[in-house]
């Protein structure tokens, strides 16, 4: 078969981009088969719900009292209400095997649930809000199997603690992301592997990867393990509210490459050659994609073809990897992946049946080991690699390099602000930020051009590898659940009016950094001026890790300067000078404002909480 020509050579490719492969298809995602939200006007998705489960508008925690959610009417929210007694599981009405879950949740100060796919593997659900080394129990746990003929001491085994705390305190809006793998069996019913979660994030933060669960966790619906089972959240156990409930399930039979056969052509190839003309090195069969049909190392092409089975119609995308060079894929005669795609990936709509595939890969680089990654998802079918599994999945892996923050820890570096735009439309960066880290695992970024808090985080403390790797891009990562504090603006300005528009630079405002100085326990106190004023800045982290408080001193502050304390897209008071932030995100409580009376103030579609300076002020950011 003669091929057509590329449009686009593998040479400029390959000097371009380097064609290594980008896992995940995020630009290539199928349009069909969305995830489903789970309806939650009333409990009709769910077998016989008891009296503590309800469909409600709001909720809302209390920091400072035990197992205590209050509700107001409406919908869009699952919330279980203990009573005395009577108090169940809620169980679903569909069946899961393979899936993806995300929800959100809101547990109670103290209290204690759990959300168990097929009704058998939990994720706990608990407020270990301040926990500094969590166990299996603990936030986002996968909790322990029990086993009541083992000895005292031992009967609860193979539990999984996540990484880290990655929690918020009780009260707020939290995110939980699982994937889950069901349990395989043969045709005659025999457990052939194991289930697993292939990924558990918790507030944005991967807390387990591809974990193996031998078995049911304690409390399962039963002791069995099937293919296919009902979600269920456990409602025995204290209050927890539960909101946006999106399942996709992976429940169709994968695409299979057969008939694969190959050609090994010698030579450095700049594009697709004439192979009517062109005699192999070696050529054979193959059961699998990879790129040991030939021991050259480099300046060699790989021809596959075959034939691709599709059992599920709909739409397929691809990611491929062709280590140290560059390739192309068609299918059903169809140019899928070009030389010209930047990314290596592209997408096809498929009919179910059998259609002509074929695959090149041109290796040029002599640094790359040859390698040959393709990865597919499709109605249905969750991303998996249909090549040899050893490919160019993830192209040369980089080393992290981690900053660990087993003392008071500074560290200087760009920090990029993801969700805020700066002028260009681009990410916000912040240039001049310096990042503290504690041991108390509660850590904050500091922004010497504008005198600003803007950003808190727990867990580990930072990810340096775009900083000191190779050239770098100088900036460095949070590794734990980040709160950003609203788009980094000038710390202190003056208002000619409660109203009028916070300053949106230092124009005007004489705003002079002067460094910081470190205390007995090398922690630092920011220094600058402002306004004519002389000002003394200073965050440290709270008792057990549940936030931090902020001490601002001004000498000589003007009669019209203010301080920001707060953005988001709601700010509501509570008890005590607590304010609960951007849809129940955090709290900031004021500790001290030097008998200042705060103000809530809207911006546009936004809000701020603001308060006069009177020389000094304390508050604390809780989160």
């Amino acid at each position: 078969m003669k091929s057509t020509s590329m449009n686009t050579t593998f040479a400029r490719l390959v000097f371009g981009v380097g064609w290594v492969f980008s896992a995940g298809l995020a630009s290539a995602q199928p349009k069909t088969d969305q995830p489903a939200a789970l309806p939650l006007n009333d409990l009709s998705a769910f077998q016989k719900p008891g009296n503590n489960w309800r469909i409600v508008g709001d909720v809302s925690g209390d920091l400072n009292q035990k197992d205590v959610l209050k509700s107001t009417p409406g919908t869009g929210i699952l919330a279980n209400l203990p009573a005395k007694d009577g108090n169940i599981d809620l169980v679903s009405n569909f069946q899961h095997g393979d899936v993806d879950l995300d929800l959100d949740f809101l547990i109670a100060k103290g209290s204690n649930s759990g959300v168990y796919l097929q009704g058998r593997y939990e994720i706990q659900l608990l407020d270990s809000w301040g926990t500094k080394n969590p166990k299996a129990g603990d936030n986002g746990g996968i909790y322990e199997r029990w086993d009541d003929s083992r000895p005292d001491g031992q009967k609860g085994y193979d539990g999984h603690p996540p990484r880290q705390n990655a929690s918020r305190a009780p009260g707020l809006w939290q995110h939980l992301k699982i994937s889950f793998q069901a349990p395989r069996f043969d045709a005659s019913g025999k457990k052939i592997e194991n289930a697993r979660m292939l990924l558990v994030e918790l507030n944005g933060v991967a807390i387990h990867e591809n974990v193996e669960l031998a078995g049911p966790t304690r409390g399962a619906l039963g002791k069995d393990e099937v293919a296919s089972g009902p979600l269920r959240i456990q409602g025995d156990h204290g209050p927890v509210a539960i909101r946006n409930i999106i399942i996709k399930n992976y429940d169709k039979p994968r695409p299979e490459l057969m008939n694969l056969k190959y050609a090994v052509y010698k030579g450095r190839f700049d594009k697709e050659p004439d192979f009517s003309k062109l005699p192999p090195e070696a050529e054979g069969s193959s059961v699998i994609l990879t790129a040991n049909v030939t021991r050259i190392p480099n300046d060699f092409l790989i021809r596959y073809t075959g034939t691709l089975r599709v059992k599920e119609a709909g739409d397929y995308a691809f990611n491929l990897g062709a280590a140290g060079g560059g390739g192309m894929m068609k299918i059903n005669n169809k140019t899928v992946i070009t030389p010209g795609d930047r990314r290596q990936r592209g997408s096809i709509t498929l009919a179910a049946g059998d259609v002509p595939f074929e695959l090149l890969y041109a290796k040029m680089e002599d640094w790359a080991k040859p390698s040959i990654g393709l990865a597919v998802t499709g109605p249905g079918i969750r991303e998996y690699i249909i090549s040899d599994a050893s490919g160019a999945m993830n192209g040369d892996p980089t080393d992290p390099i981690l900053v660990d923050a087993s003392t008071n820890t500074i560290l200087r570096s760009f920090m990029d602000m993801p969700g805020y735009k700066n002028a260009q439309g681009r990410t916000l960066r912040v240039v001049h930020a310096v990042s503290v880290g504690s041991p108390e695992q509660v850590h904050y970024t500091y922004d010497m051009d504008n005198g600003a808090l803007v950003q808190v985080w727990r867990g580990q403390f930072l990810d340096t590898t775009p900083m000191w790797h190779e050239r770098g891009d100088g900036s460095s990562r949070p590794m734990g659940m980040v709160q950003r504090l609203g788009t980094p603006v000038l710390g202190l300005a003056k208002l000619s009016a409660p109203t009028a528009a916070w300053a949106t630079d230092t124009t005007g405002s004489g705003f002079r950094p002067r460094g910081y100085v470190l205390d007995e326990s090398d922690r630092p106190t920011f220094k600058y001026q402002t306004y004519g004023a002389t000002v003394t800045d200073a965050t440290r982290v709270l008792e057990n890790g549940q936030g931090v408080r902020r001490e601002i001193n001004v000498q000589n502050p003007a009669s019209d300067l203010f301080v920001r304390l707060a953005e988001g897209s709601t700010i509501a008071a509570l008890e005590n000078g607590t304010y609960i932030v951007d849809g129940k995100a955090y709290y900031v409580r004021i500790d001290d404002a030097g008998g200042a009376t705060p103000a809530v103030r809207k911006v546009g579609d936004r809000q701020e909480l603001i308060v006069p300076v009177k020389g000094k002020l304390v508050y604390s950011i809780l989160f």
